[in-house]
């Protein structure tokens, strides 16, 4: 057999085999079968999908817009609105707070000897503020409402310090100091809330808030009054009552043999 005969024999053998495959018994059932199981697979899927859309879309609520007259009020807050600074507390300045009891009226005097004193001693990082309490009240002179500045405390002073043996002798020797306020030899500092009560608590005031300025009380409930303007002047009477938020006072005025309240400012009576 020669070379060629040799192919010639193998094409043949190999032709017959694919003949005989693709005439195989079953072959195109299995592949319509497949692609039938494919399609199937794809069809749940997209079935699946579809219903977890429809499971959101019953989910979601749609709510129509109501009457905006039904709608809350909500606060807004304005970032660029002022807000009044807060100043740190009259306590919370570095050392404590004592009183220094001194001759009375000699307040500004000692005042002025302490600072001189913490100054040519250099105990300036030890006694810190000299302070004499004062407040604005309302005094009737003339008939007329004047606001003058009184001493809370006449007599003592507020003197905030690092208390040791070299501060306490600078004040105690100071001229017209008395002595320190306290129980025992060692004087004892003011709490928050006597310092805060007599120096303020440093809390923001609001803008265009006015300062409170109370009456300065020179009567006493029971006390005989003279009434000096009004329909009822020159009548005597005893005040029975003093309202110290409204400026004013009730007087008993003898009216017919009868005692008869009557409502007065203070600038309308004068001490007998």
């Amino acid at each position: 057999m020669t070379f060629s005969d040799h192919i010639s024999d193998t094409t043949i053998e190999a032709d017959d085999t694919v003949d005989s495959g693709a005439d195989a018994p079953g072959a195109p059932d299995a592949l319509d079968a497949a692609i039938a199981d494919a399609d199937a697979d794809t069809d749940a899927d997209e079935r699946d999908e579809r219903d977890e859309q429809d499971e959101i879309v019953e989910i979601v609520e749609v709510v129509e817009p109501g009457d905006l007259a039904d709608a809350d009020l909500l606060d807004v807050l304005d970032d660029d609105a002022e807000v009044a600074p807060r100043e740190p507390s009259p306590y919370e300045r570095p050392g404590d707070w004592f009183v220094v009891h001194t001759y009375a009226g000699y307040e500004n005097k000692v005042k002025q000897n302490l600072a001189s004193r913490v100054r040519s001693m250099n105990v300036e990082e030890q006694i810190f503020e000299v302070v004499i309490p004062m407040e604005d009240v309302i005094e009737f002179k003339g008939g007329r409402k004047v606001v003058v500045q009184k001493k809370v405390f006449p007599g003592y002073l507020l003197v905030r310090m690092a208390l040791d043996d070299d501060s306490w002798y600078v004040v105690r020797n100071t001229p017209g100091v008395t002595g320190f306020v306290g129980n025992g030899a060692r004087p004892t500092p003011l709490s928050r809330k006597e310092v805060e009560g007599i120096l303020g608590s440093g809390a923001a005031v609001e803008p265009g808030q006015e300062k409170k300025v109370r009456p300065r009380l020179e009567y006493e409930v029971g006390e005989q009054v003279r009434v000096t303007t009004g329909p009822f002047a020159d009548f005597n009477g005893a005040i029975s009552d003093i309202d110290v938020a409204r400026s004013k006072l009730t007087v008993l005025v003898n009216i017919f043999g009868r005692e008869t309240p009557v409502e007065l400012e203070l600038g309308q009576v004068a001490k007998l």
